[in-house]
């Protein structure tokens, strides 16, 4: 069978199952294995095993368990209830004030987490409440705790950025830094198309009454005191990063570390809460690396018999003009987005678009900006739209 019938083969079998409810790493790694033995023998699931080892053996990937300790530590000790609160009663008294605080509160949790889902979780557990309550429009208030939320793939430091990273062999900081700017550009955007829609129809955003935020301004600047320590833990690990005072992994274990310090301060550490927050990162991580091992798989079976290179034939054949085979790259993640997640993105497409596009002039890190926008739109997209559902 010829490369461009497998192909069909590969993306029909892979549409089919996920159709069917299979996880994508199960779908992915199943053909991966089929695809070896039919092509290369029984011999070949070496090579299945070898890339993933490969993969595994970057120190960099520590980075992931230890951001997602540190943002668990966070969540489960009231950081993000005590932020909503000091910044709710200064912007309360405009139109879409309470909108507006969240968007900016989703920023702050944005750089002490990595994740999304968690911010979503809390936002809408502190938030939603808060703005129905006042009378918001529904779909706006649903709409700024959702978009807002997903912030975290844009602001440092992203799990997607350290796993594209990796994959493209860059610097996972010079991403941290070139994807902050576009980051506050699209918290920003958020921001405005709140204040004006509620300007235009100030039934969606009613202020905070005269009772809520007319307190004396040194209980206001007391607010900020509850939150002034875990601010410094995220602001820390954000310098220590841009700065170079220490590598990724680095920052991130001084992070975990920081963030349990802070909790015991606040008086919220537990060998209870320990044990929840190492069990939410083996859970997180374990079904990431799960990803991780299928796609990867996948991909290396697949350029073995020339896949890639067949892929990349076709692309650079749709147009002669550049713009145009990046425009298809953005509408291919973004298709795939409705239904798969981002990791799965990752790995099955970056084998093949990276070289593409790095043949066509594109620098790498400017693209892994590109495709974090990307993830954030698809992350959003019905028909998966996995902020809706949590």
């Amino acid at each position: 069978m010829d490369i461009g019938s497998l192909t069909l083969l590969i993306i029909a079998s892979m549409t089919v199952l996920l159709m069917l409810g299979v996880p994508l790493a199960f779908v992915s790694g199943a053909i991966a294995v089929v695809l070896t033995v039919t092509q290369f023998g029984w011999n070949g699931l070496f090579i299945v095993g070898s890339r993933t080892v490969e993969f595994l053996d970057s120190f960099a990937l520590i980075a992931v368990p230890m951001f997602v300790i540190m943002a668990s530590i966070m969540e489960k000790s009231g950081v993000a209830r005590d932020l909503y609160r000091a910044f709710h009663v200064w912007a309360g008294g405009l139109r879409g004030g309470i909108g507006v605080v969240t968007t900016f509160v989703a920023v702050l949790l944005g750089a002490t987490t990595g994740i999304i889902g968690g911010e979503i979780v809390l936002l809408g557990l502190i938030a939603l409440p808060q703005m129905l309550k006042l009378g918001y429009d529904k779909k706006l208030a649903i709409g700024t705790i959702t978009a807002g939320g997903s912030l975290g793939t844009m602001i440092p430091p992203s799990i997607i950025l350290i796993f594209y990273g990796l994959t493209a062999e860059v610097s996972i900081s010079h991403l941290f830094v070139a994807t902050l700017l576009p980051g506050l550009m699209m918290a920003l955007l958020y921001i405005t198309y709140i204040l004006i829609r509620c300007g235009m129809n100030p039934a969606m955003g009613p202020p905070l009454s005269e009772e809520e935020r007319n307190i004396p301004l040194r209980e206001k600047l007391a607010l900020f005191g509850g939150v002034a320590l875990p601010m410094l833990v995220a602001g820390g690990v954000l310098v220590s990063i841009y700065a170079g005072f220490a590598s990724i992994t680095e920052s991130a274990a001084l992070g975990a570390f920081g963030a349990a310090v802070v909790a015991w301060m606040r008086g919220a550490f537990s060998f209870a809460m320990l044990r929840d927050v190492l069990v939410q990162a083996l859970r997180t991580c374990g079904m990431v690396f799960w990803l991780v091992f299928g796609t990867n798989a996948l991909i290396g079976v697949y350029n073995l018999m020339g896949g890639i290179g067949f892929a990349r034939e076709m692309l650079v054949g749709l147009s002669s003009e550049p713009g145009v085979i990046l425009a298809v790259m953005i509408g291919v993640f973004i298709l795939l987005g409705f239904f798969i997640d981002w990791i799965g993105i990752l790995f099955l497409t970056m084998p093949v678009f990276l070289p593409t596009l790095q043949s066509l002039g594109y620098d790498p890190i400017w693209f892994g900006v590109v495709f974090n926008l990307s993830m954030q739109i698809a992350y959003l997209t019905p028909p998966s739209g996995r902020p809706v559902f949590i």
